[in-house]
């Protein structure tokens, strides 16, 4: 076939062309091209990248040799007096990458740049005056249609949403590694880009459609009027907040830095992105030592929602997530609930005050949520008080203590027993095992348990030393659980097909219908950790209520929308799972 994919090629994002499937081609070219269609609103006829656009090397050549990345035009037409922007995606450093992208520039009729690696990026502006060429570097690149002197001046409706805020993320980060001023260590420029992320959130929230935002920075502002604006901006979001933010909750990032990361995010709405921002940025900044030894590995967006389309939660539910993290699961369930009102309030004509009176009491009152890391818990605080915009139910608390040990607060909000819906993901590793007798003389599951060969039956003997968290996890949960509650949880292979874990599949068997079992990818928590996952769901019942004989949903997912590396990628069969459970379960009339 003509247009068969060969070995070792991508097809080209723009001009549809084969091209050798190189990093540069599949961590910057692609991405970048990618973005200037869906982000900034160039149409693909506007961009060049096969065959490469050229630009002289010396204003003496009478021959352009230079090929460039990707060339965005002003039109359709692709001539030399109408190009406007250059990127260069090579694999340079900083300095490199500048000085060629210049020499780009002033070789040719475009006045923007952009250098981006994969990595790190930068946007620069050329300008002549008086015979010199002379270039500074600028928050962002224009939005098609706009002007230079348009960069920031953004209305709240004309923020748009991202499918992908990694690659910016990324960026962020290397760029504030290399260049901020007394803050280098990721888990303090983790919380520095959370406390800006905040703030854009807050921005967007309670500034209306037709007003320009607060979190913006222009292309002539000076950067300590931006700053100025930006911090008076986190008061406000510490004044609402108070539950959430104390006084020492600052923003200590310099000047510069501010800039850099409010010009990468002014042109995005957040609240209304696809992917979890606050984990996408923690993921980002915190490396895999800080994350795996405590068996933190965030959830992808799409196996959540995944999850919660299942179980389909509404706003009767009691809702938690006994290791919620940056709160994944709970903000994907709160919005679920939410679409549901939305839909119930426009059939049966609600006003808006009562609307919003049903959502805030799902936010305040229905959904709940432990972590024992302070600083996850807080983001997990942080991002459910803005979005939801009250108090939340997150609490800093170890989930397997006893209850009878967790702090006043918690005990006050959360007890067993009482929740229709648990959704969690929870640490599972044999380095991070739980002890203490005390502790583990409260689950069944922490016992040494023998399988008697004849009978297969097995037989509960002394307590363990220790036990893998996972593992003690779907005993709370059950625990959590009221009678007719639903479960959703992650958990490693093993659990599913060790012959010497079978006790505790007949644990969860003895208390709760099995369900569903979706088979995931191994790719689908790559490449923060390649531990094989599968998800289990199930319903608790009274032992004499669970059928002798019943179908259980079985499902293998090949795809998961991202690559080993974490790239994104278009195959993905994560996301046609819930359709596929919901037509299962009406044909076998089951209902939860």
């Amino acid at each position: 076939m003509a247009n068969e994919l060969k070995e070792g090629y991508i097809y080209d994002y723009i001009s549809g062309e084969q091209v050798k499937a190189t990093p540069e081609e599949i961590e910057a070219v692609q991405i970048f091209a990618r973005q200037l269609v869906e982000d900034y609103g160039y149409s693909k006829e506007q961009i060049q990248t096969r065959p490469q656009f050229r630009v002289k090397v010396r204003p003496s050549d009478t021959k352009k040799e230079y090929p460039v990345d990707i060339a965005v035009f002003n039109s359709a037409e692709k001539s030399d007096d109408n190009i406007h922007i250059i990127v260069e995606c090579k694999k340079k450093n900083r300095k490199d990458g500048r000085s060629q992208l210049e020499d780009y520039l002033r070789f040719s009729k475009a006045n923007l740049g952009v250098w981006f690696n994969g990595e790190e990026r930068f946007y620069i502006q050329k300008i002549e005056k008086n015979g010199q060429v002379k270039f500074a570097e600028i928050p962002n690149i224009p939005k098609h249609g706009q002007r230079v002197e348009d960069i920031g001046l953004f209305k709240r409706s004309e923020l748009q949403s991202t499918h992908n805020l990694k690659t910016t993320f990324k960026a962020i980060r290397n760029h504030l590694a290399a260049n901020a001023v007394g803050a280098t260590r990721d888990e303090v420029l983790a919380q520095q880009l959370i406390n800006l992320i905040f703030c854009k959130i807050y921005d967007e929230r309670f500034t209306e459609p037709e007003e320009i935002v607060t979190f913006r920075a222009g292309i002539d502002e000076d950067v300590s009027d931006v700053t100025t604006r930006v911090l008076d901006l986190f008061q406000k979001v510490k004044r609402k907040y108070r539950e959430v933010l104390d006084d020492n909750d600052v923003i200590t990032l310099d000047a510069n830095s501010v800039v850099y990361v409010v010009g990468e995010l002014q042109n995005y709405c957040l609240i209304e992105a696809e992917r979890d921002v606050i984990a996408d940025a923690f993921e980002t900044f915190i490396g895999h030592a800080l994350k795996g030894g405590q068996g933190q590995f965030f959830t992808p967006r799409n196996v959540v929602k995944m999850m919660v389309e299942i179980l389909d939660p509404n706003e009767e539910d009691m809702i938690i997530d006994p290791a919620c993290g940056s709160g994944g699961f709970i903000i994907e369930t709160l919005r679920h609930i939410w679409r549901k009102l939305d839909a119930e309030g426009e059939k049966y004509h609600w006003n808006k005050n009562n609307l919003q009176e049903e959502k805030m009491e799902v936010a305040l009152n229905r959904i709940r949520g432990i972590d024992k890391d302070y600083f996850l818990s807080k983001i997990a605080k942080a991002y459910m008080a803005i979005i939801g915009d009250g108090k939340s139910g997150i609490f800093t608390d170890d989930s397997l203590e006893r209850p009878e040990n967790w702090q006043d607060n918690t005990k006050l909000k959360i007890d067993t027993g009482k929740f229709s819906v648990v959704l969690t993901n929870p640490p599972f590793g044999s380095k991070i095992p739980v002890s203490g007798q005390n502790k583990l003389s409260q689950y069944e599951l922490a016992h040494k348990w023998k399988q008697n060969k004849q009978t297969g039956e097995w037989t509960k003997e002394k307590l363990a030393d220790k036990e893998a968290p996972q593992i003690l996890f779907i005993e709370r949960c059950l625990q959590l659980l009221k009678y007719g509650g639903r479960m959703a949880i992650v958990l490693p292979d093993g659990i599913f097909g060790n012959n010497q874990l079978g006790y505790i599949r007949r644990f969860i068997m003895k208390q709760a219908r099995l369900v569903a079992v979706i088979d995931i990818p191994l790719e689908t928590f790559m490449p923060n950790t390649g531990t094989k996952t599968s998800i289990l769901i199930v319903q608790k019942l009274k032992s004499e209520k669970i059928p002798a004989d019943y179908p259980v949903f079985m499902c293998v997912a090949e795809t998961c929308g991202h690559d080993r590396r974490g790239n994104i990628k278009e195959e993905d069969d994560i996301s046609q799972i819930a359709t596929e459970f919901k037509k299962w379960k009406k044909q076998n009339n089951f209902s939860f």
